[in-house]
């Protein structure tokens, strides 16, 4: 009778279990919009990693490479962060939105931050929810590579893209002629802006001022107003981005980047200017509407007034006849109802002539 074999050195359980492999990075491709290495102004044909075009351009000391994000999560942007030597404050604006716009230079990095607009369409202001909304793309600028992170649905760059390679002599500046590129098209997008709030605007003005507009609605001009401040916020604190970006003597922005974004930069003051008018305008609307409703409910206060008035001396002389007392004035007598009824109509028309002539009907 054979033997069952003992469980030795050759059994199952003598298997050495598979070692775990180690933990991957977590992938941003899904975040990654377009990748591409630059040399000379040219795109170097091929599809390539932003690690792979790092490398290939830190090997080769020529070119830069541009990499563009759309709404990267935390793992995302930390591995992006880790591969370009990003900072860990900066890798987390890049990850949360809703920042101020603003310029921070990390070593020989620079990080800046602008706010996007778009104009909602809409029949009319009494219909709007709203007038502008707002999106974020930053931008990320060192000596061999530049990031765009977008945050919002009307943020695209493919265009911008395109039109950049269009034009190597621009790309030929380096990097921060996408920055230059990123800050002109959203200044673009402002004055776009604010030339179709002034239909908005010149609508609202003439509501308001309007002698046809029985009733005045207050609610469009506040609606209105909040998002010019809406719009105020996003272009505002740009100035001061701009004007650092363009100082004389940055090493880190070329001469001739710097001269392009003066250009932005005086687009810009035309904007705020434009912004700030009609802050004020909406301001002096505000209180003209505020007025007119005043206006308007003293003259229905005194239209209610004038007909309670004239409607109160037939309620006083029913009320003194209908107490049924035995001896009144003319209750014997035939013309007393009509005298009665002839009496309160001259009275009420005489009340009503004069009510008329003082404009209170």
């Amino acid at each position: 009778m054979a033997s069952i074999p003992r469980s030795g050195s050759r059994g199952l359980s003598s298997r050495r279990a598979p070692s775990p492999s180690p933990p991957q990075p977590p992938s941003s491709t899904g975040a990654v919009v377009d990748c591409a290495v630059y040399v000379n102004g040219h795109r170097q044909p091929g599809e390539v990693g932003y690690r792979e075009a790092l490398q290939r351009v830190r090997e080769s000391g020529e070119g830069f490479v541009w990499v563009g994000l759309h709404a990267p999560d935390d793992a995302q942007m930390a591995d992006v962060g880790r591969t370009f030597g990003l900072h860990e404050l900066v890798v987390e604006d890049a990850v949360h939105a809703h920042q101020r716009p603003k310029l921070e230079v990390y070593d020989d990095t620079q990080f800046l931050v602008l706010r996007t607009v778009q104009y909602v369409e809409h029949e009319s202001m009494a219909k709007a929810s709203e007038v502008v909304e707002t999106g974020e793309i930053m931008v990320f600028a060192g000596p061999d590579f530049v990031l765009t992170v977008r945050h919002g649905e009307h943020t695209e760059l493919s265009g911008m893209r395109r039109r950049l390679e269009a034009r190597p002599e621009r790309l030929a500046l380096g990097p921060t002629a996408v920055l230059h590129a990123v800050a002109d098209k959203v200044v673009d997008t402002y004055l776009a802006v604010t030339e179709r709030m002034d239909v908005d605007v010149a609508a609202i003005e003439e509501s308001v001022f309007s002698r046809q507009n029985r009733w005045l609605d207050i609610d469009p001009v506040y609606l209105l107003r909040r998002e010019v401040l809406e719009l105020r916020r996003a272009v505002t604190p740009l100035a001061e981005p701009l004007r650092i970006l363009t100082v004389n003597g940055n090493p880190l922005v070329p001469k001739e980047v710097r001269r392009h974004l003066r250009d932005v930069s005086d687009h810009l003051t035309t904007v705020i200017d434009r912004v700030l008018e009609y802050d004020d305008l909406l301001n002096s609307l505000l209180q003209a509407g505020a007025a007119k409703v005043g206006i308007q409910q003293t003259t229905d206060m005194r239209k209610i007034s004038a007909w309670v008035a004239i409607a109160a001396v037939p309620t006083m002389i029913a009320g003194i006849y209908g107490m049924n007392f035995e001896y009144m004035p003319e209750l014997n007598q035939p013309w007393g109802y009509p005298l009665v009824l002839g009496l309160l109509v001259a009275v009420c028309a005489v009340l009503f002539v004069v009510f008329r002539r003082s404009h209170w009907l």
